[in-house]
């Protein structure tokens, strides 16, 4: 059995905000893995433990660049060890550079772009020296480049924490306003369509388990589950989210209002998925004691 040490348990309260106790025997039913173990607690506590969304995980920044006519843009994720670097002028201006240069040279993936050229140098061999100056490492790690079919927005948050990069046919401040609102409301997808099926999997597996609990019959079940994932379905996406200034109408009511259409947008959150260095030793001793 995979050893359940302080800082899993840790990790997982921080994600479902169960209890520490709850959390150490999910883990170890669940053999140490962690989306699992979370799949247990939302079966026992239900949509709190869905805490994880948009957690942060490890430290950087979100970069944006968008050419003057807004039809082609690039957002960029640059990671390293803490908040102070992330702070860094020098490390900023990096990640400005290299944003505009995932615009202006397109690059096809994170290696292409470390072998262009910053001056005479390669973006490697600046990243390379700039670690040595700065004493801590930095990799970057994911872009995408939008070549827009109406026009580009983006917003940034917390610090170049979040950043998004939207793309609108519709009016300026419309488009601005979009922007803020998946910033702050995080949807996986514009519509049901572009859910990603393992996500649609696990709530499907966790509604089943909880409607099955119920004892009603199995037709019965059957809806419950599907409600439920149609319920998760109009949680998780753009069109079909409340929007954040004026909840009474959702995001696919305001654009139809303005005749205002969205057609793909990109959500960083700096470090989602990446699981940050233990590095309080103090505070996993404490952990470790409360469980």
């Amino acid at each position: 059995m995979a050893e359940i040490t302080a800082s899993m348990v840790k990790e997982l309260r921080e994600r479902t905000d169960a209890p520490m106790m709850d959390c150490k025997k999910a883990l170890n039913e669940a053999g140490g893995d962690m989306a699992k173990a979370e799949e247990i607690l939302r079966v026992k506590f239900g949509a709190k433990a869905a805490k994880s969304a948009g957690r942060v995980a490890a430290e950087g920044i979100v970069g944006i660049h968008i050419t003057p006519d807004g039809k082609t843009g690039a957002i960029i994720e640059v990671n390293c060890e803490t908040d102070f670097v992330a702070k860094n002028d020098d490390f900023k201006v990096l990640v400005t550079n290299l944003a505009e240069m995932v615009v202006t040279q397109n690059p096809a993936d994170v290696a292409a772009l470390s072998a262009m050229k910053i001056g005479d140098k390669t973006v490697e061999e600046v990243r390379t020296e700039l670690v040595g100056k700065i004493g801590e490492n930095m990799s970057i790690r994911r872009f995408v480049r939008v070549a827009a079919q109406g026009r580009l927005a983006s917003y940034v948050h917390g610090g170049a924490k979040i950043g998004v990069l939207v793309d609108v046919t519709g009016d300026e401040a419309l488009a601005k306003d979009i922007a803020m609102h998946i910033a702050a409301s995080k949807p996986k997808a514009l519509d049901a369509s572009g859910v990603p099926q393992d996500l649609l999997e696990a709530e499907r597996r966790v509604a089943a388990q909880k409607a099955a609990e119920s004892g009603k019959p199995a037709n019965i079940v059957e809806k419950m589950v599907e409600g439920a994932v149609q319920k998760y379905l109009k949680e998780v996406t753009l069109l079909s989210q409340p929007f954040v200034k004026d909840d009474k109408q959702t995001v696919e009511q305001l654009l139809k209002s303005q005749g205002a259409q969205v057609h793909g947008f990109t959500l960083y959150v700096v470090g989602e998925g990446i699981e940050k260095k233990v590095s309080d030793f103090a505070a996993e001793v404490a952990a470790a004691a409360k469980v």
